[in-house]
């Protein structure tokens, strides 16, 4: 064997940037090429770090943007009292308490915003390598997006549940959104296994894109919806409504007691 054949570049195959200098690079010691591939990983790394703190940080100040409304209150001053016998003009002037709310909903923000600026580095990578790779399939390949996505199901929501403190317990607020993007997360990997080994195996279809693109917005406006109780509201004007029918019947028949009764 040629004492140089250990010099031969059998590390090029199927990179996008690398190498850099390809006259020279494949005549490097594997070692030290390797060594100088870690330091321009770790530059790369500390790169998308910084990107990414500024990326989160400027979503955070989107996220927390405020407005100012006003609330009509009732007059506390009553009457005015002033022992002029009727009340002033002042005193029955409408009273407005002042409120600052969010503009942006908390369960809109954390699905799109949030998961955004989380998740852009790992969207980034697939994307540079499908463009390089002329839209064929490489070696990451949906592991990207699924791995982070496994990470953050599993990893994150462990930690979070051993970070509790002992003899404390926390409780999910929002059951309902927890709920949807629950069952969201597990049908997204069931999709995708169809997608890929059933539907169309080893192909993607224009269809299956703007399927799975158009899951994104449902998922939002249904979290949306069980985060401001649509359902539950919806069933409860129903309620009224089957109730004032029931009034209407009844006072058209004539049973003023049954109407009363309903009333009550």
């Amino acid at each position: 064997m040629d004492s140089d054949s250990k010099y031969v570049d059998i590390y090029s195959e199927g990179t996008i940037i690398l190498p850099l200098f390809e006259a020279t690079e494949s005549q490097w010691n594997r070692y030290g090429r390797a060594f100088a591939y870690l330091l321009g990983l770790m530059y790369m790394f500390l790169g998308v770090n910084i990107i990414a703190d500024v990326f989160m940080a400027a979503i955070e100040v989107i996220t927390s943007k405020t407005k100012k409304i006003k609330i009509a209150t009732s007059n506390q001053n009553g009457d005015g009292g002033g022992g002029g016998g009727g009340a002033s003009e002042e005193n029955t002037a409408p009273h407005f308490e002042e409120l600052e709310v969010k503009i942006w909903n908390d369960t809109v923000s954390n699905l799109t915003l949030m998961a955004l600026g989380s998740s852009a580095p790992e969207i980034l990578l697939s994307i540079i390598e499908i463009i390089g790779n002329g839209f064929e399939p490489g070696e990451l390949g949906p592991g990207t997006i699924v791995g982070s996505a496994s990470f953050n199901l599993l990893v994150i929501t462990a930690i979070c549940i051993v970070c509790i403190p002992d003899g404390e317990s926390r409780r999910i607020k929002e059951i309902n959104v927890f709920a949807c993007t629950s069952f969201f997360a597990v049908f997204a990997y069931i999709w995708l296994y169809l997608v890929i080994e059933v539907i169309s195996p080893n192909v993607i279809e224009i269809w299956e894109s703007i399927v799975t693109f158009l899951f994104f917005p449902l998922i939002v406006l249904l979290a949306f919806a069980a985060d401001k109780n649509f359902w539950r509201k919806q069933m409860e004007m129903d309620g009224d409504w089957n109730q004032m029918q029931d009034m209407f019947a009844k006072q058209k028949s004539g049973s003023e007691e049954d109407v009363r009764h309903i009333i009550e």
